[in-house]
Protein backbone atom coordinates (compact mmCIF):
# COMPACT_ATOMS: atom_id res chain seq x y z
CA UNK A 1 0.00 0.00 0.00
CA UNK A 2 1.25 3.45 -0.88
CA UNK A 3 1.60 6.08 1.83
CA UNK A 4 -0.82 8.98 1.45
CA UNK A 5 -0.32 12.41 3.01
CA UNK A 6 -1.43 16.00 2.56
CA UNK A 7 0.86 18.69 1.16
CA UNK A 8 0.43 22.46 1.29
CA UNK A 9 1.37 24.94 -1.40
CA UNK A 10 3.47 27.81 -0.02
CA UNK A 11 3.60 30.95 -2.18
CA UNK A 12 5.93 33.88 -1.46
CA UNK A 13 6.40 37.28 -3.09
CA UNK A 14 9.14 39.87 -2.43
CA UNK A 15 7.81 42.82 -0.44
CA UNK A 16 9.96 45.31 -2.37
CA UNK A 17 8.15 44.56 -5.61
CA UNK A 18 4.75 44.78 -3.95
CA UNK A 19 5.62 48.15 -2.40
CA UNK A 20 6.61 49.42 -5.83
CA UNK A 21 3.26 48.41 -7.26
CA UNK A 22 4.61 45.48 -9.31
CA UNK A 23 2.76 42.24 -8.51
CA UNK A 24 5.41 39.61 -9.32
CA UNK A 25 4.64 35.97 -9.98
CA UNK A 26 4.86 34.06 -6.69
CA UNK A 27 7.61 31.59 -5.91
CA UNK A 28 5.92 28.38 -4.84
CA UNK A 29 6.85 25.03 -3.35
CA UNK A 30 5.11 22.18 -1.55
CA UNK A 31 5.47 21.42 2.16
CA UNK A 32 4.17 18.62 4.39
CA UNK A 33 2.73 19.33 7.81
CA UNK A 34 5.79 17.74 9.42
CA UNK A 35 7.91 20.40 7.69
CA UNK A 36 5.98 23.12 9.52
CA UNK A 37 6.49 21.25 12.79
CA UNK A 38 10.26 21.12 12.28
CA UNK A 39 10.38 24.83 11.40
CA UNK A 40 8.31 25.79 14.42
CA UNK A 41 10.43 23.66 16.79
CA UNK A 42 13.60 25.20 15.39
CA UNK A 43 12.30 28.76 15.87
CA UNK A 44 11.09 28.04 19.42
CA UNK A 45 14.50 26.73 20.46
CA UNK A 46 16.62 29.26 18.55
CA UNK A 47 14.60 32.30 19.69
CA UNK A 48 13.28 31.30 23.14
CA UNK A 49 12.78 34.89 24.26
CA UNK A 50 10.33 35.81 21.51
CA UNK A 51 6.61 35.49 22.18
CA UNK A 52 4.89 33.61 19.37
CA UNK A 53 1.45 32.32 18.59
CA UNK A 54 0.45 29.27 16.64
CA UNK A 55 -2.84 28.86 14.83
CA UNK A 56 -3.23 27.81 11.23
CA UNK A 57 -0.35 27.21 8.87
CA UNK A 58 -1.00 30.35 6.82
CA UNK A 59 -1.30 32.58 9.89
CA UNK A 60 1.83 30.98 11.31
CA UNK A 61 3.90 31.81 8.22
CA UNK A 62 2.49 35.32 7.90
CA UNK A 63 3.27 36.19 11.50
CA UNK A 64 6.70 34.61 11.51
CA UNK A 65 7.73 36.34 8.27
CA UNK A 66 6.43 39.70 9.53
CA UNK A 67 8.44 39.51 12.76
CA UNK A 68 11.46 41.87 12.70
CA UNK A 69 13.83 39.20 14.09
CA UNK A 70 12.44 35.92 12.81
CA UNK A 71 12.07 37.21 9.25
CA UNK A 72 15.89 37.47 8.99
CA UNK A 73 16.52 33.84 9.99
CA UNK A 74 18.43 31.84 7.39
CA UNK A 75 16.57 28.55 8.03
CA UNK A 76 13.22 30.29 7.57
CA UNK A 77 14.43 31.79 4.30
CA UNK A 78 15.54 28.37 3.08
CA UNK A 79 12.22 26.85 4.14
CA UNK A 80 10.44 29.36 1.90
CA UNK A 81 12.79 29.19 -1.08
CA UNK A 82 14.50 25.77 -1.25
CA UNK A 83 12.69 22.54 -2.07
CA UNK A 84 15.35 20.36 -0.42
CA UNK A 85 18.19 20.78 2.05
CA UNK A 86 16.58 23.14 4.55
CA UNK A 87 15.73 20.34 7.01
CA UNK A 88 19.33 19.13 7.11
CA UNK A 89 20.50 22.70 7.67
CA UNK A 90 18.05 23.07 10.56
CA UNK A 91 19.19 19.82 12.22
CA UNK A 92 22.84 20.87 11.85
CA UNK A 93 22.15 23.79 14.22
CA UNK A 94 21.65 21.24 17.03
CA UNK A 95 18.31 22.71 18.01
CA UNK A 96 16.96 19.29 19.05
CA UNK A 97 19.56 18.88 21.80
CA UNK A 98 18.86 22.41 22.98
CA UNK A 99 15.14 21.67 22.97
CA UNK A 100 15.61 18.63 25.20
CA UNK A 101 17.71 20.58 27.71
CA UNK A 102 15.23 23.48 27.80
CA UNK A 103 12.31 21.11 28.30
CA UNK A 104 14.10 19.58 31.27
CA UNK A 105 14.80 23.04 32.63
CA UNK A 106 11.19 24.13 32.19
CA UNK A 107 9.96 21.06 34.06
CA UNK A 108 12.43 21.64 36.90
CA UNK A 109 11.80 23.92 39.85
CA UNK A 110 13.82 27.11 39.75
CA UNK A 111 13.59 30.47 41.45
CA UNK A 112 14.86 33.78 40.13
CA UNK A 113 16.48 35.75 42.95
CA UNK A 114 16.07 39.19 41.40
CA UNK A 115 13.15 38.92 38.96
CA UNK A 116 12.26 41.82 36.68
CA UNK A 117 9.08 43.36 38.11
CA UNK A 118 7.74 43.96 34.62
CA UNK A 119 7.95 40.26 33.81
CA UNK A 120 6.37 39.35 37.15
CA UNK A 121 3.42 41.63 36.42
CA UNK A 122 3.12 40.26 32.91
CA UNK A 123 3.18 36.69 34.25
CA UNK A 124 0.26 37.43 36.59
CA UNK A 125 -1.56 39.11 33.72
CA UNK A 126 -0.94 36.14 31.42
CA UNK A 127 -2.32 33.72 34.04
CA UNK A 128 -5.52 35.80 34.29
CA UNK A 129 -5.73 36.08 30.50
CA UNK A 130 -5.40 32.32 30.21
CA UNK A 131 -8.17 31.78 32.78
CA UNK A 132 -10.62 34.18 31.13
CA UNK A 133 -9.87 32.90 27.64
CA UNK A 134 -10.45 29.31 28.76
CA UNK A 135 -13.80 30.23 30.31
CA UNK A 136 -14.82 32.14 27.19
CA UNK A 137 -13.93 29.21 24.92
CA UNK A 138 -15.83 26.76 27.13
CA UNK A 139 -18.92 28.99 27.04
CA UNK A 140 -18.64 29.28 23.27
CA UNK A 141 -18.43 25.49 22.98
CA UNK A 142 -21.62 25.03 25.01
CA UNK A 143 -23.47 27.66 22.97
CA UNK A 144 -22.24 26.04 19.75
CA UNK A 145 -23.50 22.61 20.79
CA UNK A 146 -26.96 23.95 21.59
CA UNK A 147 -27.02 26.05 18.45
CA UNK A 148 -26.15 23.04 16.33
CA UNK A 149 -29.06 21.13 17.87
CA UNK A 150 -31.53 23.95 17.25
CA UNK A 151 -30.54 24.26 13.61
CA UNK A 152 -30.64 20.54 12.94
CA UNK A 153 -34.09 20.26 14.53
CA UNK A 154 -35.32 22.64 11.84
CA UNK A 155 -34.39 19.90 9.40
CA UNK A 156 -37.20 17.87 11.00
CA UNK A 157 -39.57 20.72 10.14
CA UNK A 158 -38.42 20.45 6.55
CA UNK A 159 -38.99 16.70 6.45
CA UNK A 160 -42.47 16.99 7.98
CA UNK A 161 -43.54 19.79 5.61
CA UNK A 162 -42.25 17.86 2.59
CA UNK A 163 -44.11 14.68 3.61
CA UNK A 164 -47.23 16.67 4.46
CA UNK A 165 -47.24 18.33 1.05
CA UNK A 166 -47.95 14.93 -0.54
CA UNK A 167 -51.25 14.69 1.35
CA UNK A 168 -52.46 18.25 0.80
CA UNK A 169 -53.22 18.96 -2.85
CA UNK A 170 -54.12 22.63 -2.51
CA UNK A 171 -51.45 23.45 0.08
CA UNK A 172 -48.83 21.13 -1.34
CA UNK A 173 -46.70 23.75 -3.13
CA UNK A 174 -46.63 26.03 -0.11
CA UNK A 175 -45.70 23.24 2.27
CA UNK A 176 -43.00 22.00 -0.12
CA UNK A 177 -41.49 25.51 -0.37
CA UNK A 178 -41.59 25.91 3.41
CA UNK A 179 -39.82 22.58 3.74
CA UNK A 180 -37.05 23.74 1.38
CA UNK A 181 -36.54 26.91 3.45
CA UNK A 182 -36.28 24.81 6.63
CA UNK A 183 -33.79 22.41 5.03
CA UNK A 184 -31.63 25.30 3.80
CA UNK A 185 -31.71 26.86 7.26
CA UNK A 186 -30.69 23.60 8.93
CA UNK A 187 -27.82 23.07 6.47
CA UNK A 188 -26.48 26.62 6.96
CA UNK A 189 -25.22 25.75 10.45
CA UNK A 190 -22.16 23.99 8.99
CA UNK A 191 -20.79 27.20 7.43
CA UNK A 192 -21.68 29.16 10.57
CA UNK A 193 -19.78 26.75 12.81
CA UNK A 194 -16.77 26.84 10.51
CA UNK A 195 -16.70 30.63 10.79
CA UNK A 196 -17.18 30.45 14.55
CA UNK A 197 -14.27 28.00 14.80
CA UNK A 198 -12.06 30.54 13.04
CA UNK A 199 -12.78 33.15 15.72
CA UNK A 200 -12.29 30.52 18.42
CA UNK A 201 -8.89 29.63 16.98
CA UNK A 202 -7.82 33.27 17.21
CA UNK A 203 -8.57 33.21 20.93
CA UNK A 204 -6.95 29.81 21.50
CA UNK A 205 -3.60 31.29 20.51
CA UNK A 206 -3.45 33.21 23.76
CA UNK A 207 -3.72 30.11 25.89
CA UNK A 208 0.00 29.68 25.11
CA UNK A 209 0.92 33.12 26.44
CA UNK A 210 1.69 31.92 29.98
CA UNK A 211 3.95 29.21 28.55
CA UNK A 212 5.86 31.81 26.54
CA UNK A 213 6.39 34.03 29.58
CA UNK A 214 7.63 31.06 31.61
CA UNK A 215 10.44 30.81 29.07
CA UNK A 216 11.32 34.42 29.86
CA UNK A 217 11.50 33.48 33.53
CA UNK A 218 13.82 30.60 32.66
CA UNK A 219 16.00 32.98 30.62
CA UNK A 220 16.33 35.28 33.66
CA UNK A 221 17.27 32.30 35.84
CA UNK A 222 19.90 31.17 33.32
CA UNK A 223 21.26 34.72 33.21
CA UNK A 224 21.70 34.74 36.99
CA UNK A 225 23.43 31.34 36.95
CA UNK A 226 25.78 32.44 34.15
CA UNK A 227 26.58 35.67 35.98
CA UNK A 228 27.36 33.85 39.23
CA UNK A 229 29.50 31.27 37.44
CA UNK A 230 31.50 34.00 35.67
CA UNK A 231 32.01 35.91 38.92
CA UNK A 232 33.27 32.75 40.60
CA UNK A 233 35.80 32.06 37.84
CA UNK A 234 37.01 35.67 37.88
CA UNK A 235 37.57 35.42 41.64
CA UNK A 236 39.51 32.18 41.15
CA UNK A 237 41.71 33.89 38.55
CA UNK A 238 42.41 36.82 40.87
CA UNK A 239 43.26 34.51 43.78
CA UNK A 240 45.49 32.37 41.60
CA UNK A 241 47.28 35.40 40.15
CA UNK A 242 47.86 37.12 43.53
CA UNK A 243 48.25 34.02 45.66
CA UNK A 244 45.65 35.27 48.16
CA UNK A 245 42.49 33.31 49.02
CA UNK A 246 39.44 35.34 50.09
CA UNK A 247 37.20 32.44 51.06
CA UNK A 248 37.54 28.89 52.33
CA UNK A 249 38.16 26.28 49.67
CA UNK A 250 39.65 22.79 49.39
CA UNK A 251 42.28 24.19 47.03
CA UNK A 252 43.35 26.72 49.66
CA UNK A 253 43.55 24.10 52.39
CA UNK A 254 45.56 21.71 50.19
CA UNK A 255 48.00 24.53 49.36
CA UNK A 256 48.60 25.14 53.07
CA UNK A 257 48.98 21.46 53.84
CA UNK A 258 51.04 20.34 50.86
CA UNK A 259 52.69 23.54 49.65
CA UNK A 260 52.20 25.84 46.71
CA UNK A 261 51.82 24.69 43.12
CA UNK A 262 54.73 24.78 40.72
CA UNK A 263 54.81 27.91 38.47
CA UNK A 264 54.09 25.75 35.42
CA UNK A 265 51.00 24.27 37.05
CA UNK A 266 49.75 27.68 38.07
CA UNK A 267 50.27 29.08 34.56
CA UNK A 268 48.37 26.14 33.08
CA UNK A 269 45.49 26.70 35.49
CA UNK A 270 45.49 30.43 34.74
CA UNK A 271 45.35 29.68 31.02
CA UNK A 272 42.38 27.34 31.48
CA UNK A 273 40.64 29.90 33.67
CA UNK A 274 41.14 32.61 31.04
CA UNK A 275 39.53 30.37 28.43
CA UNK A 276 36.65 29.53 30.78
CA UNK A 277 36.13 33.22 31.55
CA UNK A 278 36.08 34.11 27.85
CA UNK A 279 33.47 31.41 27.19
CA UNK A 280 31.54 32.54 30.26
CA UNK A 281 31.46 36.14 29.04
CA UNK A 282 30.12 34.99 25.66
CA UNK A 283 27.46 32.89 27.37
CA UNK A 284 26.54 35.81 29.63
CA UNK A 285 26.10 38.15 26.66
CA UNK A 286 23.95 35.54 24.95
CA UNK A 287 21.77 35.22 28.06
CA UNK A 288 21.46 39.00 28.29
CA UNK A 289 20.38 39.17 24.66
CA UNK A 290 17.71 36.55 25.35
CA UNK A 291 16.42 38.54 28.31
CA UNK A 292 16.06 41.75 26.28
CA UNK A 293 12.56 40.74 25.29
CA UNK A 294 10.48 43.58 26.67
CA UNK A 295 10.17 45.20 23.24
CA UNK A 296 8.88 41.95 21.78
CA UNK A 297 6.41 41.57 24.65
CA UNK A 298 5.09 45.09 24.02
CA UNK A 299 4.78 44.24 20.34
CA UNK A 300 2.93 41.07 21.29
CA UNK A 301 0.49 42.95 23.50
CA UNK A 302 -0.37 45.36 20.70
CA UNK A 303 -0.94 42.42 18.36
CA UNK A 304 -3.02 40.70 21.04
CA UNK A 305 -5.25 43.74 21.43
CA UNK A 306 -5.90 43.83 17.69
CA UNK A 307 -6.46 40.08 17.43
CA UNK A 308 -8.87 39.77 20.36
CA UNK A 309 -10.80 42.89 19.31
CA UNK A 310 -11.08 41.53 15.77
CA UNK A 311 -12.15 38.08 16.97
CA UNK A 312 -14.83 39.39 19.36
CA UNK A 313 -16.24 41.90 16.86
CA UNK A 314 -16.26 39.25 14.14
CA UNK A 315 -18.03 36.79 16.43
CA UNK A 316 -20.64 39.41 17.37
CA UNK A 317 -21.27 40.25 13.70
CA UNK A 318 -21.58 36.55 12.92
CA UNK A 319 -24.26 36.19 15.60
CA UNK A 320 -26.13 39.22 14.23
CA UNK A 321 -26.05 37.84 10.68
CA UNK A 322 -27.14 34.46 11.97
CA UNK A 323 -30.17 36.04 13.64
CA UNK A 324 -30.97 37.90 10.42
CA UNK A 325 -30.90 34.62 8.51
CA UNK A 326 -33.29 33.12 11.02
CA UNK A 327 -35.68 36.04 10.70
CA UNK A 328 -35.46 35.88 6.91
CA UNK A 329 -36.11 32.13 6.93
CA UNK A 330 -39.28 32.51 9.00
CA UNK A 331 -40.38 35.46 6.89
CA UNK A 332 -40.05 33.32 3.75
CA UNK A 333 -41.88 30.49 5.47
CA UNK A 334 -44.72 32.85 6.40
CA UNK A 335 -45.03 33.91 2.76
CA UNK A 336 -45.28 30.26 1.75
CA UNK A 337 -48.08 29.73 4.25
CA UNK A 338 -49.96 32.85 3.06
CA UNK A 339 -49.93 31.52 -0.50
CA UNK A 340 -51.58 28.26 0.46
Amino acid sequence: MQETFTVYLVETRPMEALCEGRPPAPDSLWRRYSDFEVLRSYLLVTYPALVRRRVGLENFLQRVTSHPVLSDDNILYRFLTEEHGWREAAYETGFQDKADSRLRALSATFRVRNPDKRFVEMKHYSDDLQTHTTQLLRTRARVTDRLYGVYKVHGNYGRVFSEWSVLEKQMGDGLQSAGHHMDAYAASIDDILEEAEHYGDQLKEYLFYAEALRKHELSQYELEVSSQDLASKQQQREELATGSVRSFSLKGMSSKLFGQEAPEQREARLHLLEEDIAHGQEALEERRAQCRAWVDIQRFRQQKDRDIREALIGYALMQINMCKKGVQMWSNTKECFLKM
